[in-house]
């Protein structure tokens, strides 16, 4: 009796986290952050990487490195977030990338780390994980995001071939978040104001469900909070019949639940 392949029957083992050096940070918006990160790691992470997920990987105050990286390697495991490679420059004398982070102030410990990080700092990275789009084969686009996924949806809106044409739909806190987001021509771009990120929002849902829909194939890039996403993912389905396989929809957080929590609901709703 042939022994099984112990290769393909062993789980692969998840590479360990990279730390990463903070080379600077820039306040991009009003309520958003860039941290840019340098050094030889950045050249190890994958090409064509950018609008995918990763988990950073945060120290405690005044942890050193030395501390942090036994912390990586035995547990306890540190606080963990997901966000999003916006920029990777491996191309410069210096390898750098970019991740941008919604302000939060000091609730939550990303938020707080990007307010007082500064150059020579560090933190865990794992991932990157999949592109949330890897291929463009549609007629029109439908890209929406609140400031939690607009790194993700402009990253996206990048990558697409620049005869693309579709609607982009940004939520942001106030008129200055705007940014400059290098889209296709085609590509109709309406940002909609929504200052207290905490609330419900209608305003997404009102205006996508108003649309006169297009005929031809229809991709959607659409994520945000799990309340909107919800209500959009059954228009979609039910309404527009978008074809599952022509959609990327995703909650990315909730109203009242932190990261770990919202992960969690998310399991339980599979």
């Amino acid at each position: 009796m042939a022994l099984p392949d112990l290769e393909l029957t062993m789980p692969r083992k998840r590479p360990a986290p990279r730390i990463l050096t903070v080379k600077h940070k820039t306040r991009l918006t009003p309520n958003m952050i860039r941290v840019t990160f340098a050094g030889p790691e950045i050249a190890t992470i994958r090409a064509g990487c950018e609008g995918a997920h990763c988990k950073l990987m945060l120290p405690a105050a005044n942890q050193t490195r030395e501390a942090f990286a036994s912390q990586l390697e035995e547990g306890p495991r540190p606080a963990t977030r997901t966000y999003t490679v916006r920029h990777l420059r491996q191309n410069a004398s210096e390898p750098e990338m970019d991740i941008d982070f919604v302000d939060h102030g000091d609730n939550g410990p990303a938020s707080a780390w990007a307010l007082s990080v500064k150059p020579g700092d560090f933190c865990g990275f794992g991932g990157p994980g999949p592109i949330k789009v890897e291929e463009f084969h549609a007629d029109w686009y439908l890209v929406a995001a609140d400031m939690s996924a607009l790194p993700m949806a402009a990253a996206t809106l990048e990558a697409m071939p620049r005869d693309a044409r579709g609607l982009a739909i940004f939520e942001i806190t106030e008129p200055d978040d705007k940014q400059d987001i290098a889209a296709p021509e085609g590509i109709d771009i309406r940002w909609l104001l929504h200052p207290v990120s905490h609330r419900a929002s209608a305003a997404q849902v009102d205006l996508i469900t108003a649309l006169d829909w297009p005929e031809g194939v229809v991709q959607t890039c659409i994520a945000g909070e799990s309340g909107v996403i919800r209500t959009l993912r059954d228009h979609l389905a039910n309404q527009r019949q978008v074809p599952r396989k022509d959609t990327y929809i995703s909650g990315y957080w909730k109203i009242g639940l932190v990261e770990d929590e919202h992960q969690a609901m998310k399991r339980r709703e599979g």
